[in-house]
């Protein structure tokens, strides 16, 4: 049995699996392109850390640099859009077991680039899996947050539903966030704002991406979330999993 760290000592805990074949995908929603410093990606690079260290392989989009064009549809050049990088963003989507939204915030609320993301995933939630699953079952989901304002909460707790509606697993305390003082102020990495030093963001990270990593690693092990009452292909058919059926009422 692996080694654990009982409550009150400070020996140290091993790892109770392995992840080298784990894979994770981090959506970084800020406004900023590429080069542009972004204070969110540097909270997830905490998150990375710790999954490289452990042998995940780490994917990372910074949505802002493509093209992605409104809509629901998993290819919107079929609907109007003159262009689209969505498709060949959505095979690094359905290559991770783990899926991390990030965000800052504004007006309290997600970014208007988070908000076309989960649009985006949206449009494909109708795509299924080999057992007739919605093909984002088998996944884990998480959400990591920062900015100036309050409102982390509201952003994590926004995100971390429109993931499980999709059919993505969230493991608990699936989120983390660092927030500066009200009104302007320094962000994240600024110097003085103490963001990277923050115990409490870096405990709630830390949980996050282990917790993570735990259900990404069961969910492999079990070949995907189970499969019984939850098949729309069975459901068009007649079958009811023991939900009452109205016609024999």
């Amino acid at each position: 049995m692996a080694a654990s760290t009982e409550p009150g000592t400070s020996a140290p805990s091993t790892p109770p699996a392995v992840y080298d074949d784990v894979r994770a995908l981090f959506v970084n929603c800020t406004l900023k392109p590429t080069p542009q410093l972004s204070h969110t990606q540097a909270l997830a690079d905490i998150a990375i850390g710790i999954m490289q260290a452990n042998g995940v392989e780490v994917d990372v989009i910074r949505a802002v640099d493509h093209d992605l064009a409104p809509g629901v549809q998993p290819d919107m050049t079929e609907h109007g859009a003159a262009s689209d990088e969505w498709p060949a963003l959505f095979e690094r989507v359905m290559a991770a077991d783990i899926l991390v939204l990030l965000t800052p915030i504004w007006l309290g609320e997600k970014s208007s680039v988070a908000t076309r993301v989960v649009e985006r995933l949206y449009g494909n939630s109708g795509q299924l899996n080999d057992h007739g699953q919605s093909a984002y079952y088998g996944r884990a989901g998480g959400v990591l947050v920062t900015g100036n304002e309050d409102g982390a909460k509201h952003c994590a707790m926004n995100l971390l539903y429109s993931l499980q509606h999709l059919g993505y697993t969230i493991p608990p305390q699936a989120d983390a966030a660092w927030l500066g003082e009200a009104g302007p102020g320094p962000s994240y990495c600024d110097e003085g704002s103490g963001g990277p030093e923050n115990d409490f963001t870096n405990r709630n990270t830390t949980f996050m991406t282990w917790n993570l990593l735990h259900t990404a690693r069961w969910l492999k092990d079990a070949g995907g979330f189970p499969v019984h009452g939850n098949q729309r292909h069975l459901w068009d058919a007649g079958e009811r999993f023991d939900a009452p059926n109205p016609e024999y009422r």
